[in-house]
């Protein structure tokens, strides 16, 4: 493969089809940072209102730093997989406390704050410090795999390796986040995973995959498990009671979990409101039972007005049940 050629025509397609996207338009590290956390495991078009709605509530580090858990959670209420949030307000604490507030530029560092692997440390030097490193993830490794008819599981160690050393081939020391975000976008836009738009591809004549439809491969996915998850609706004088949960979403309020031993009806009782959600490798049902007022537990349960309910941390599977039940 003549490497340059092959830059060269991937940067020109993506300077006039390449997306514009409101965290390539700074160099803000804080910006780049909250963009590369939002963006893990969730999709473009369901990110660029929450990030703007965030750098309005927490324009820098030492904003985020300040909140407390509680207005972190509601302002990533929505997006879920709210690991990335605990992460994110971690990261500020250390980047005011240990670094006077000034993002580290090295990589060793950078790899070491709270829920940064090295994808997402790649990312920020790339997009905010313009230095020349691989970026490896869902669209570029769907590329790669393609471009180097990578015949191996891309999910496996040794497909990793191979995406990452291939990768570090390709970057050029000159313009590395241009050139980054155009392996992205091609992987967005047109290298894309059930059809690949082949036909217009910019650097089709590099592309070794023979049926790059059936690339990249991957490891058989763990069979999803099924869960029921009852809980119940208690209210007294327009007020709801909520509990702050302690494991999934830890940190946020949710109607009361069934305590079995209390509640027996719940098996012969038909549930008020029911729903299924995905969560990582698991289908929930969520079902939920008008109840007698049970004994309050007070160090983690709470009585919230009706109309307070939106100010405070709900994970959305919980707030969809309450909006139907209350109205």
């Amino acid at each position: 493969m003549n490497i340059l050629e092959f830059r060269s025509a991937l940067n020109y397609w993506c300077r006039k089809n390449g997306r514009d996207l409101p965290w390539r338009r700074t160099r803000d590290p804080y910006a780049v940072l909250v963009s590369e956390f939002m963006l893990q495991q969730t999709q473009v078009a369901t990110v660029m209102p929450y990030y703007k709605k965030w750098l309005q509530r927490f324009p820098n580090f030492a904003a985020l730093a300040r909140a407390s858990e509680a207005e972190v959670l509601h302002a990533w209420q929505g997006l879920g997989y709210y690991a990335r949030a605990r992460n994110l307000h971690a990261t500020a604490k250390l980047v005011v406390d240990r670094h006077r507030g000034r993002f580290p530029r090295s990589i060793e560092q950078i790899v070491q704050l709270p829920g940064v692997g090295k994808y997402t440390a790649h990312a920020i030097a790339t997009f905010a410090f313009d230095q020349s490193l691989p970026i490896v993830e869902a669209n570029t490794s769907r590329v790669l795999s393609r471009l180097f008819d990578l015949q191996i599981p891309i999910d496996s160690t040794a497909g990793r390796n191979a995406l990452w050393s291939r990768a570090a081939r390709l970057v050029p020391k000159k313009s590395p986040a241009l050139y980054n975000s155009a392996l992205l976008d091609l992987g967005a836009l047109v290298c894309v995973s059930r059809k690949p738009k082949c036909g217009i591809c910019p650097v089709k004549k590099f592309c070794r995959a023979k049926s790059p439809e059936s690339l990249p491969i991957k490891r058989p996915r763990p069979q999803t498990k099924q869960l029921v998850e009852e809980h119940s609706l208690v209210i007294r004088n327009d007020r709801l009671l909520l509990e702050k949960s302690n494991n999934r979403w830890r940190g946020m309020w949710i109607l009361p979990p069934l305590k079995l031993d209390r509640f027996k009806w719940s098996s012969s009782r038909c549930p008020i409101y029911n729903s299924v959600f995905p969560f990582t490798n698991h289908r929930i049902t969520l079902k939920v039972f008008s109840g007698p007022q049970p004994k309050i537990d007070n160090r983690k349960q709470r009585w919230f007005a009706f109309r307070k309910i939106d100010s405070i941390p709900v994970p959305s599977p919980h707030r969809r049940a309450i909006a139907s039940l209350l109205n």
